[in-house]
């Protein structure tokens, strides 16, 4: 006789204001202000596609670096669902970033709040200290 498994749990949605440096496992609705291509490359039989897009709630922006086919989920003027999402810092400034273990779709609906473009989380510079 098996024992049936727990329900899961239903995810944890957080605001842009909410990300720090260096953490993991966030789940955000956001929408997409803008795109940009920082890397366009075909090699052999594989074709990489790497943008920057500035994404942001009514807390904030940050920047989302999205590769491959994310980049036909991501465009201007989408509302996305971003679960699993991880903060690094690339360059002394923080990116939210998708990996296999996460996932980009696109919002059932489009949002309803106004971007806040004040706060730009991904303008704050940070520096790597370390500890002895």
């Amino acid at each position: 006789m098996t024992t049936p498994n727990p329900p899961l749990a239903k995810a944890v949605f957080v605001k842009v204001d909410a990300l720090k440096p260096s953490t993991s496992g966030h789940n955000l609705v956001l929408k997409v202000m803008s795109t940009k291509v920082v890397l366009d490359r075909n090699g052999n039989d594989k074709k990489e596609m790497i943008s920057e897009a500035v994404v942001g709630d009514e807390t904030g922006t940050v920047i989302l670096t999205v590769k491959n086919e994310q980049n036909d989920v991501v465009q201007p003027g989408n509302t996305v669902v971003i679960r699993n999402g991880i903060i690094k810092v690339f360059n002394g400034f923080m990116r939210l970033y998708v990996n296999i273990w996460g996932n980009i779709k696109m919002a059932p609906q489009p949002a309803d709040f106004t971007v806040n473009t004040e706060n730009d989380l991904s303008a704050v510079e940070y520096e790597l200290k370390y500890t002895q």
